[in-house]
This record gives structure tokens, C-alpha cells and sequence, in this order.
């Protein structure tokens, strides 16, 4: 799936099942609390936090797929298109960090 049909398929699920969008706030809330939760599991299953019996099943993937559906419910009720803005955003990266990367010692 493209990003361009990511955004179409957010938009058709919004429409028919969701009823309508959410404000740009509350949906701006909704991220945070999804991005909260994909740290959750990271700091557990990789960092040094223990899993609480609750979080011991919990889908990484599924949570990250909730952080994106927002993400797009956002971009699309925001006017942007994610195709072109992580496009530029790839190039942004590249012209940027062309050599940074590549000479840092830590990365080594």
C-alpha cells in the first residue's frame, strides 16, 4: 500500500465507519497517547523498565499502526500530502546528513 492509498483508505474508514474526523486536537491528543504507548512496550521489551503482566502480549506492530492511522488522519484533515512531505523530507535528510553520519565516531 501506497502512502497515497494509506491517506484514501484513512479517509473512506473515517468517513463510512468513524462518521467524521476528529478535531485536530483531540486527534493531536489521540497521537500522543498512541505514541505513549508504542514507548511503553520499547522501554520494556528494550530498555531497562520490566513488562507489567499486562503489557506482556502487547502487538509493537499494532501499536506503531495506530500511531500511523492517526498520523494520516491528521495529515488528511490538514491538507498534506504524505507522499510529496516525506519525499522532500528523505531529500531534506540526505543533502543534509550526507557526510555527518558517515563521520561520527559513535556510529563506528
Amino acid at each position: 500500500m501506497t502512502l497515497e492509498e494509506a491517506q484514501q483508505s484513512v479517509d473512506t474508514w473515517i468517513k463510512e465507519v468513524g462518521v467524521r474526523y476528529f478535531s485536530e486536537l483531540t486527534n493531536l491528543a489521540i497521537l500522543t497517547e498512541e505514541v505513549g504507548e508504542v514507548a511503553r512496550i520499547i522501554a520494556r521489551r528494550y530498555g531497562d523498565q520490566s513488562f507489567k503482566k499486562s503489557d506482556e502480549e502487547v502487538d509493537l506492530g499494532a501499536e506503531m499502526a495506530d500511531v500511523l492511522f492517526v498520523l494520516i488522519a491528521l495529515a488528511n484533515q490538514t491538507g498534506v500530502n504524505l507522499t510529496e512531505a516525506f519525499a522532500k523530507g528523505m531529500e531534506k535528510r540526505t543533502s543534509r546528513d550526507k557526510d555527518r553520519h558517515q563521520n561520527n565516531p559513535k556510529l563506528r
